[in-house]
Formats: C-alpha cells, structure tokens, sequence
C-alpha cells in the first residue's frame, strides 16, 4: 500500500475538525499546561516558510505534553487591529474589515494544512468588538487607578480621592503634582480636580513629543521608527507635539527589572528588557543659567549666585563626583528652554539645527557616529566653584532620559570628548595621569584633582561625599533614573480600538462600562483629521458626542489576549477569575525577538495592574519564552560587472566629463525593471536622478553576463505633465522646486542651468548577480508558500524539515532541495507497516533485545530532545531509528507502536493513520477504522533504562596482534572462561594448529589476543 499523503492528511484533518479533537476543557483533574504562540497580523500576502517555524514547535511541544498526561491549551487568534491593515486596506482600495476578514480565512486555512493542534473555539480577532471591549474596559481601570508608591502597586483612584480630601497630596511619594491641602482640594472645582488626577491615573492624557509620520498620518513608537522612516513603507518621520494618551508604565520600572529574575528568559532577552528599562543611580543638581545679558551686567558675588526667579538647568548625572570637570552643558534639542536662553546673535543656528534633529529618530541620534551640535550663547554656572559653562545642544541627548540635560565632562567621557575636541572646548583635567589628552577615561579607580572639596578623594568613593554635599547645599537632589519612558497609546487612526472617552470642555470623562464596547464607526475613507486628529474627527456624529478621535495602538489587544483564550466566550468578564486561577502564567510563549521590548513590557505590566488590582491571580504572563530563528531566503544581488573582472562592479560608461553613476543595484529576479540612479554634477551642486532600465526578458541568475540596452522609463521625481521645457515655466518660484526633473532633462532653478539627458551617450549595460541569504520577504521576492511545499511533499514532511534544519533558535536558510531526504525518511518509515505490493507488514511476534534496544534508546533521545526543544536532533534521532529497524528487518507491532506515539507530535497524520491501523479490525485501502484508537489519546511510552545495559559485546580475536575473527561474549565471564570459550572456536584452533597457545590476554570491554 503506497504512502499518499495528500488523501491521509485531508482525512485526518477533517476529522480532527469534525470530532473537535483538539477542543480543551476548563475543568479537569489533569495537570493544566498552556502553550502560547505570539499571534499573527494576518497580512494580505498570507504566510511563508518563515513563518510557522514557532508555531511548529509550539504544536510539537503541546502534542508532547499531551501525550505526558498534561490538560493543554494551545489556542490561536490574530491580532487584527492596528496599522498594517489600514494600509493594505488603503493599498488596495478596500476596507479594513473586509481585507482582514478574506487574510484571516487565508492564514486558518493555511495552518489547518499544516496540521496544528489548535482549539479554534477559542479563536480571538482583536478587531472583534466582543473582544475589544474588554480591552477598553482594561483600559478604563488603567484610567481609573494610580500607583501607590508605598505599596508599590496600582490602586483605585478613589483611594486617592479619598486621600486628597482627608490630606490633600502632601504625605505622598509622589512628585507628580505641586502641593495642596485637604481643604484645597475641595475648594477645586471639578475640571480643577480632574485635571489634577489626570496627573496620577495610570492611563492618562497630555502633550508631547511624538513620532509623526505624515504619510501615514500617525504616531508611531519608537520601535516603529528605523534610521528616520516608518518601518512600514519607509516615509520620513518627524518630532510633533500632540495631545496623546500614555500609560505610566514607568512606576512599574523597578517591579518588571527585578521580576525578570522570576521568569525564564533567555539571558539576552533579559539584557534587552533591562537596557530598554535602563535603571541608573545618581544626582539631579541645578546649575543656573546666564545669558548675554547677564554677563554684560557684570560678575559680582550677588550675581554670580542661584536667586529667586532666576532661570535654572537642571541635570541629572550617575557621576557627580566629576562635577569639577563640567566644561560645557547639552541640551537636547527638543525642550523650550532653548528658546528662551538662545541669543539673538545664536538664533538662526539654533533654529537650523533644531530642524534638522527634528528629522531623525531617536535610534537614528543615538547611533549617528559624526559629531554635530550648536552653542545657544548661554552659560551655566557651576554651583560650587562659580566657573560659567557653555551650553550647547546636539542630537546625542534625548528629552525623554533624565532632564534632558547633561553636563559634559571630556576627560572622563569619550562622546564628550570628541565632542570638546571638534568644537575647540577647553578640557579640564580633574583625573591627573590618568587622561592622557587624547581619549577620555570613564573610570572611578582615580585620585581626584582640581576638585575642591573632592581632592585626594577616590572618585567611586567620592560620588556618595558630592551627593550629601549636594543635597546639603540645596542645589540638588539624589535621584534613581530610568532610560524608559511613559507608553504613547493613541494613534492618529481610524483601524484601532476607539477610546471609551468623552471630552466635555476639555475635560475627559470615561464612558460607563455599561456603554461598552464602543464600537468603531463604520467609515468609506480614511484620511487624517484636522490638526493631527485621527479620522475619527472626520465622522460629525462621533465628532458631536464629543468621543475620544484618536484609537489605541496594535500592542493594546496583545497585551492581555493570553488571558481571553482561557475564557473566550464569556460576556461577563474579561476573564473568570476561577478560570484564569486554573489556567495561570502560560507555561510556554514563543515568539520572535523583534517583541522583545514593546509588547513584552506593556503585557508584563498589564498583567501586573490586574495583578494589583485582584483581577487576576498572578504578576507575571509568561513562565518561559523561547524565541525562534529566522527562516532566510536567498535574494540575487544584480551588481554592474567589469569586463575584465566580475567580482568587482563599475562604474556606468557615460562619456560626458560632467557625469557618473551609481554602480550597485539591488532587484528580485521576478521584476523586469531594474531601477538605478545617474548622479549628476553640474559644475556647482551633485543631484541623483533615479529612473529604471527594462531588462527585456534577460536571465538575472547565473555568472554569465547580461548585456542591458537602457531605456529611460518615466520615473521622475516631479510629474512631468506639470513642468516642461516647452511649457516655460520651470522659472516661476511659487511653483518650481529648487531642483527638479522632467522626462526631458534636469533643470537647477538656483543656477538657472538645464541639463538636456539626451545629450548623454549611454552604452549598453553589463550586470552579473550574486546570491544573497536575508530575510525572507514579499518585498525580495524570496518567499517560498508553504502550500506549495506540502502539495508536493506533505504536511508531515514539511514539518519535520522545518524542524531538522537546525536548532530552533537558530536562523538558518531555507533550501527546498533539502527536504527530499525528510520525505524518504517517512517512506521509509511507512514501509515498515506496508509493502506495495505484499500490503500488510506488522506481526505480533515478540520484539527481540536488540530491537528493544533501538525502540528505548530512541524514546530517552526523543523525550529528553523535546524537553529542551532540541527538535533538529530529534528529527535525526527518528532518521537513525528507522533506518536500525529496517537493517533489523523489524516490523513488529510491539516496537512500532511505541515508535507512532513518539513520532505523533512531530508528524501527526502519519502517526495516526498508521497507529489507527494498528488498532483497527478491518484496513481498507484508504486507511482504517476512524472510529478506532488514536495516537492523541495515547500515553508516552515509559523509559526502561535496563533495556540498554549491555549483557554482552562482540570481541575481535587477534593472533600474535593481528584480527582473525570476532566473538560475541558476556560480560560477566572470568579470564578461565573466556580462554575455554576461545580455544573451542574454529578459527583459533586452525592458527594454533593443535599446539597450546603461549599466552591469552583478555583485556575485558577492549580485546582478546592469542599468542602463539
């Protein structure tokens, strides 16, 4: 009987989803077991090879479990709101609902070929209002709460209410709000006293700078931004103050540091977690400010001093030991401060540079490399010696960490250092031999100099002198500082969660919950609002009832979507308290590391405000995490060739003097348009003109030469149906851009100069490409489908390659060659059970030792493999198995059966069809009874470890040090026996010829050898 996989793996799933095999109860005396996959975003293009690597593993382990004895829960939704469904649904004309709808049925579709154990009862879509009413309701006890700081937990806001009008706010730890008394807080009227509680709420609304992509129309989060652009599309993105809503996940800094120790992360992703979070020890100290004005009154003592009134800069510092080494201030250049502190000689240079910081992100600051910056014509005066300090600003200090200040000590900071150097800053040297003059030296092991009070102190021990020092003087105060920030929770968007909110006179109020789920307007277009507002602000009714026009962001459903599946359909609650008590932390999450910041931190403290708030019984989501690799594919790099050289590209043979190119291009082979740049300098300025060239149907693979004729294809940067040569008016300033391009040339309006292309001979092309391994993507045309794979091979196989091309944490390339030797693998195994032509191959004989060597050997290497989800090994253990049953010609039910139950988890619709054939009373051709056994309901095959102690072992038998023969014995025979056993056998006796030997050395477990 052949092995048709396609019919056996439609027959098993089919019933799986008729019977509901992997439907899972909220009551039961098994030991519970949650595995979690990070859900998917249902993009239009459906999934890649790339994708279900997590997912296989997942299903491995929660099948394994399963089989352990364990209750598990294994559900699957789709995180269906949020920005990349608006702009495939914009990209293709449709609404969002319906293109998220048609991808959902697309991506189920796609994983119920691969055969995943999931309970899809419990199915979640964060874009359903039965689900996202409970995350506005989360929402709304985030907006209803504040953190206490002595009990380091959130509570109701009633509390403090009940606080403020019994004590006012003096006796909080909390700088959130200035002081007022009891009395105070009653005379408030009420806009004055939530206005004041918007202070504390957790959830809570203000301005603030954000990340505006103006293309997109919406904020995005940091981790949204790469080197200045949307990480969707690629648009510029810039700093906008906007009214925002944020949540204060910043009091619960310590709390997700120090419960990193509770969880099994891997080391890396805790080191991510805690930079992200980037809890540091020091001072705030204010320095105050003098401008030009004030120095040209003079200098004296009274002047020279803080005074009532007078501005401030306040920094904060993990170094203020170095506070005698401050030669110049940073501020970043986001803050209001600069406006008022410039000179009007430093104006324009301020406002320059601050426009072009307003250009990048923060990660694109941080990591810049050339040194950039621009003195505001202000000074600082240091609060101890009375020295005045410049004070610049440059994109290298960031608003949002500390004060958004620094004071800058070049002798003990690199990036100060540099920073002195390149703007000519006097160093002061307050660490002796230790700053050589050239680089700086972060230390605290020197002798301090040159620093007063400080002098001959050790500059680790002196850091605990300046802060008592400070505080003593009442120009500062100790401060603990964390690098993370306030969550931003709004978008300036329409597909998203709509806020239960109303404004009445620029107050929020929240909706009651009774009025949830607010749902989300149904709307033909999308377009931004006025003033930055979502498109919600274009609907006059939601516009009318005064209703919040911003929605929350994608992480808003996935914060808290693990505790849905375990209660999916209840309308009462978020979840049942007994249920999530059951259910608990998931024991298992697997998910990629680009999550490791964003939605891991917001979901650890969503969990820990229900935590908090007695909603749930425990503070932290997820028990372990294990992050899968990335499955590549292999993109073909087109590069220009050198006729003599093809390793090296060159450049474009354009003869005109005033004219190069650019020679590297990167393109997918199925596109028949190779795009490139010609780089023009006219004389006084460089321009890049980008057009495509039609590659006419050319092979791009291989190393053989590809010869291009170009053809300039309308890719202008303008629309050329506006500006022409002919139409005459490229001069007119309203209109013309300083520099533009039409299909007839290049015209620079600056110097009035126009540059004709068709005065530039250009010969044809030569390109070579290159293999290159990256990422797999729709955009690199490098995406194999994962139906196309199991069509021709099957969903068994395509799991278990998944699985054996290597460790499961591990990127590796996808090669589709590779799977042919998993396919014979299950061939193989299947013809263990059947012959093609005599059908029918198990017995019920009695398995042999050896053959029960094989089978335990393989159940301790399987079961202590997907313990530590070590599945490439396990894929090559069954490989080896197979292959020692078949050399024993083994095709007994009692070996395997066993063997079907360990492979279950890792080819499930092998397992079963062949498992139910061995229970079943009548096989037909197309499998057995369905009613019969099955391989889920199995238990894991027991280990017996004395089935793999050794009784015997085969010896060679050497004459006079050469092999002659081989000899099984037992282990437990003495020097006498061996050497009776030996001298009866064959061909021993032929070498010794009748004569007794001259000596037999027996080393027991290594060798016998015969002397004669």
């Amino acid at each position: 009987m052949e092995y048709k996989f396609n019919e056996i793996e439609k027959k098993w799933q089919d019933y799986w989803k008729e019977k509901k095999t992997y439907q899972v109860s909220n009551d039961s005396d098994k030991p519970k077991y949650y595995v979690l996959d990070m859900f998917p975003y249902p993009s239009g293009s459906g999934l890649h090879v790339g994708h279900p690597l997590g997912y296989i593993a997942s299903d491995i382990f929660a099948r394994f479990k399963r089989l352990k004895g364990f209750n598990v829960l294994h559900p699957m939704g789709f995180d269906s709101f949020g920005l990349p469904a608006e702009q495939y649904a914009l990209e293709t004309g449709q609404h969002p609902a319906e293109t998220t709808k048609n991808n959902i049925a697309t991506f189920k579709n796609q994983l119920d070929k691969i055969g995943f154990c999931y309970d899809w009862d419990r199915e979640v879509r964060t874009s359903e209002p039965a689900y996202y009413k409970w995350t506005q309701w989360i929402f709304l006890q985030l907006f209803n709460s504040y953190f206490d700081k002595k009990e380091n937990k959130a509570k109701p806001i009633a509390e403090l209410i009940k606080i403020f009008e019994a004590e006012g706010n003096n006796k909080l730890q909390t700088t959130n709000h200035k002081p007022f008394s009891a009395n105070e807080w009653k005379a408030f009227d009420e806009p004055k006293q939530l206005s004041i509680l918007m202070d504390y709420r957790l959830a809570y609304c203000g301005y603030g700078e954000v990340n505006w992509c103006e293309a997109l129309g919406t904020v995005l989060a940091n981790d949204e931004v790469v080197n200045g652009v949307s990480e969707r599309g690629g648009h510029p993105v810039v700093k906008k103050k906007l009214r925002q809503w944020y949540l204060r996940i910043t009091e619960y800094a310590d709390r997700l540091l120090e419960d990193l120790s509770r969880v099994e992360f891997s080391d890396a992703m805790k080191e991510m977690q805690s930079n992200w979070i980037g809890k540091s020890s020091g001072a705030e100290i204010d320095f105050e400010i003098k401008t030009m004005d004030d120095r040209r009154q003079g200098t004296n003592e009274q002047q020279s001093s803080v005074v009532e009134g007078r501005r401030s800069l306040r920094v904060y510092t993990t170094r203020p030991d170095t506070i005698f080494g401050v030669d110049f201030m940073v501020v970043a250049p986001e803050l209001d401060l600069i406006n008022e502190i410039k000179t009007p000689g430093q104006t324009k240079e301020v406002e320059d540079y601050i426009a072009y910081v307003k250009s990048r992100s923060e990660r694109e600051r941080m990591a810049e490399k050339k040194i950039s910056g621009c003195f505001t014509g202000a000074y600082a005066v240091n609060p101890f010696d009375g020295r005045e300090i410049p004070i610049w600003i440059s994109e290298y200090v960031l608003a949002g960490y500390g004060t958004g200040a620094i004071m800058a000590v070049p002798c003990g900071d690199e990036r100060d250092h540099k920073f002195a150097k390149h703007f000519n800053i006097p160093i002061t040297n307050i660490i002796g031999s230790f700053y050589n003059g050239e680089e700086a030296n972060p230390t605290k092991e020197a002798t301090l100099e040159n620093s007063s009070f400080l002098n001959s102190l050790l500059m680790k021990d002196a850091i605990d002198v300046a802060i008592n020092k400070i505080e003593e003087e009442g120009i500062g105060v100790r401060k603990v500082n964390y690098k993370m920030r306030d969550a931003a929770f709004s978008r300036q968007r329409y597909w998203g969660e709509p806020f239960p909110i109303v404004w009445k006179d620029g107050t929020a109020y929240p909706l009651d919950e009774k009025e949830l789920p607010l749902e989300l307007p149904h709307v033909e277009t999308y377009k931004p609002g006025p003033d930055g507002e979502g498109p919600l602000a274009n609907i006059p009714e939601w516009v009318a009832k005064e209703l919040e026009t911003n929605t929350m962001p994608g992480y808003a459903g996935s914060s808290w979507y693990f505790l849905r599946y375990m209660d999916p359909h209840n309308d009462k609650a978020f979840c049942d308290r007994k249920v999530s008590d059951y259910w608990n932390q998931v024991d298992l999450y697997i998910g990629g590391t680009e999550h490791a910041v964003g939605h891991l931190l917001y979901s650890r403290m969503w969990t820990k405000v229900l935590f908090d708030l007695n909603l749930i019984g425990h503070d932290e989501p997820y028990k372990k995490l294990v992050n899968q690799g990335m499955i590549t594919g292999v993109s073909e790099k087109l590069i220009r060739a050198s006729s003599s050289d093809f390793d090296e590209p060159n450049e474009l043979d354009i003869p005109n003097k005033s004219t190069s190119a650019s020679t590297s291009f990167w393109v997918n082979w199925i596109e028949n348009k190779l795009p490139f740049s010609i780089q023009i300098d006219d004389g006084e300025d460089f321009y890049v003109i980008n057009h495509s060239v039609e590659l006419k149907g050319y092979s791009l693979f291989g190393e053989s030469l590809i010869n291009v004729p170009i053809e300039f294809v309308n890719e202008s940067v303008l629309d050329i149906n506006e500006y022409s040569k002919e139409k005459s008016n490229i001069n007119q300033p309203k209109k013309t851009p300083e520099v533009f391009v039409c299909k007839e040339g290049f015209y620079n309006s600056k110097t009035g100069k126009w540059f004709d292309f068709d005065k530039i001979e250009i010969t044809p092309l030569q390109f070579k490409t290159i293999p290159v391994v990256e990422k797999m993507s729709k955009s690199k045309r490098n995406v194999v489908n994962p139906d196309d794979i199991i069509n021709k091979y099957g969903a068994d196989t395509f799991r278990m390659y998944e699985m054996f091309l290597g460790p499961v944490e591990m990127s590796k390339p996808w090669d589709t060659k590779g799977i042919e030797g998993v396919y014979r693998f299950l061939k193989k195994l299947w013809r263990l059970f059947y012959d093609e032509m005599k059908g029918k191959m198990w017995n019920e004989e009695k398995a042999t030792d050896a053959e029960l060597k094989v089978l335990h050997k393989t159940i301790k290497k399987i079961e202590e493999d997907t313990e530590r989800f070590s599945f490439n090994t396990a894929v090559s253990t069954f490989m080896i198995c197979v292959n020692e049953l078949a050399d024993l010609k083994c095709h007994k039910k009692e070996i395997l059966e066993p063997l079907l139950i360990l492979l279950a988890p890792y080819a499930p619709h092998i397992a079963e069809e062949l498992y139910n054939n061995l229970h079943s009373s009548h096989v037909s051709p197309t499998g057995g009874d369905l009613e019969g056994a099955s391989v889920l309901d199995a238990a894991f095959p027991a280990f017996n470890p004395a089935l793999l102690v050794e009784s015997s072992k085969e010896y060679p038998i050497s004459i006079n040090g050469k092999v002659r023969a081989n000899l099984s014995l037992s282990l437990d025979l003495d020097q006498k026996q061996v050497e009776e056993i030996i001298l009866q056998n064959e061909i021993v006796m032929k070498w010794l010829e009748g004569n007794p030997p001259k000596k037999i050395i027996y080393v027991k477990n290594k060798m016998i050898n015969v002397v004669i």
